[in-house]
């Protein structure tokens, strides 16, 4: 397993797979560009002429010495400035239990922006994507999560049992996985993010459960997300923060919890002032009351 520079990758990281020994065929019949391209030379083999094959598929060596196969290079797409192997996507989410067969793609949205779009069929016929989408959280970076979970009966296929990637439903990207019950913002703050949400994303109605980067949210999107959150609400929320908590009721909660804690640890100094104002005032009634009237004669 190769880095792209060709050097080798540690155990448990990905690289593309490399294949050599004497059973390596010599290139391909009468195409000598393509052979160029797929048999590079051995650069890690003392004898001349060595050669390894390029397979073009993603893999990597786990602990107990097994390969794991991870999906092709080819298969590679950008979200957000990230690059991303789908294979990887897909390997993590066939590990969950109630996901029987799946497959993820790149799709473009009206706005142009790519997304990550994942079609599952369920194990047990009761998947819920909020659950699905709670698990790749657990498992991979945010910007690996897939931004739509689409629960099929069943993957199509072409006439050879392939799966026909082409007749994957589209999904529209302004809206919400269909079995994510919709819960509208229930405080002001809540409401207010809502509403910053709305105008930048340009979607018509947004829950308190719904994902900024599952609403086909981006990186410079959510720089204008914070300082509008940061202008409105009149409070320090930074970009560490939009990352962590990218649902309404989540990030309410930090900010909400935020602003006790800023509040209580202010306390004791404001109690403080308090005690001291009402002190300095009894001193001086008290000087009042003892100061000598004097004599009108």
């Amino acid at each position: 397993m190769l880095d792209p520079a060709q050097q080798l990758v540690p155990t448990s990281v990905a690289g593309e797979l490399y294949i050599g020994g004497a059973g390596l065929a010599r290139g391909y019949h009468n195409q000598p560009a393509q052979t160029a391209e797929r048999f590079i030379p051995h650069p890690f083999s003392s004898q001349p002429g060595q050669r390894l094959y390029r397979t073009g598929d993603l893999a990597r060596y786990r602990a107990d010495g097994n390969i794991e196969f991870l999906g092709r290079i080819d298969e590679q797409v950008k979200i957000r400035g990230f690059r991303i192997e789908v294979g990887e996507v897909e390997t993590v989410l066939a590990q969950h239990a109630g996901v029987r067969e799946s497959i993820v793609v790149a799709r473009e949205d009206e706005r142009g922006n790519t997304r990550l779009i994942a079609y599952i069929v369920s194990n047990n016929g009761d998947l819920q994507t909020a659950e699905l989408r709670n698990y790749m959280h657990q498992q991979l970076a945010e910007y690996m999560v897939p931004s739509r979970f689409v629960v099929l009966e069943a993957l199509p296929r072409t006439p050879n049992g392939k799966i026909d990637r082409r007749a994957l439903p589209e999904v529209d990207g302004a809206s919400t996985d269909a079995q994510e019950v919709y819960i509208a913002p229930r405080s002001g703050m809540e409401r207010e993010i809502a509403s910053i949400w709305q105008q930048l994303l340009k979607v018509e109605k947004v829950g308190v459960n719904d994902n900024f980067f599952g609403l086909g949210g981006h990186s410079l999107l959510l720089v204008h997300a914070q300082s509008k959150v940061t202008e409105v609400l009149k409070m320090k929320v930074s970009m560490v923060d939009m990352f962590r908590y990218p649902t309404i009721s989540a990030l309410a909660e930090h900010l909400s919890q935020q602003g006790s804690a800023m509040a209580a640890a202010a306390a004791p100094g404001r109690n403080q002032a308090e005690s001291r104002i009402e002190a300095l005032n009894r001193q001086r009634q008290l000087r009042q009351k003892t100061r000598p009237q004097r004599s009108t004669n």
